[in-house]
């Protein structure tokens, strides 16, 4: 049966708007952190909300994400590290990041013992999320389209991160 264009684009026009408000679908929440799941770095709602911005608290805590190319992180090429923004956890060298043309900081590898993940059915296929593995903050999904050595295309919400220029005092790179 053939699609029309006018289902077409209504299809197209709710997903799109779906992911623009950080939809999660009608299996729930897939991130641990609402899951019960234990992590190092704790704090309640309210103490989130004082301790990020409020974009920040809607993708880490929340789930949504960024709006494509809105990021100076996406454009960063400064040798360094990628912390996460709610923790400061490093999770990715500057060396394994790539420009993937989608407008959100892409990367290859992260730094060993730093993301964890989980299944996301959220736009009603199996994604895989991303998260912190230290306080399980929302950071973005992994996809099989990456290039080489893994083949993987960890997209990341610049919002989620924060940058750690090499050579600053105190922190990795």
């Amino acid at each position: 049966m053939p699609v029309s264009r006018r289902l077409f684009l209504f299809a197209s026009t709710a997903v799109a708007g779906a992911v623009a408000l950080g939809f999660r679908g009608p299996f729930g929440d897939a991130s641990p952190s609402r899951a019960g799941a234990a992590f190092e770095v704790v704090h309640s709602d309210d103490e989130w909300r004082r301790l990020l911005t409020p974009e920040q608290y809607r993708v880490l805590r929340g789930h949504g994400t960024e709006r494509a190319g809105s990021s100076p992180l996406d454009r960063e090429k400064r040798a360094g590290t990628f912390a996460c923004a709610g923790c400061d956890l490093p999770l990715f060298a500057s060396d394994r990041k790539f420009d993937s043309g989608t407008g959100w900081p892409s990367f290859w590898a992260p730094l060993d013992n730093a993301v964890a993940t989980s299944d996301d059915f959220s736009l009603f296929v199996k994604r895989t999320e991303v998260h912190c593995r230290r306080c399980g903050g929302h950071l973005g999904h992994v996809f099989d389209d990456g290039p080489k050595p893994t083949g993987l295309r960890y997209c990341m919400n610049g919002v989620a991160l924060k940058f750690v220029p090499a050579g600053v005092p105190g922190q990795s790179s």
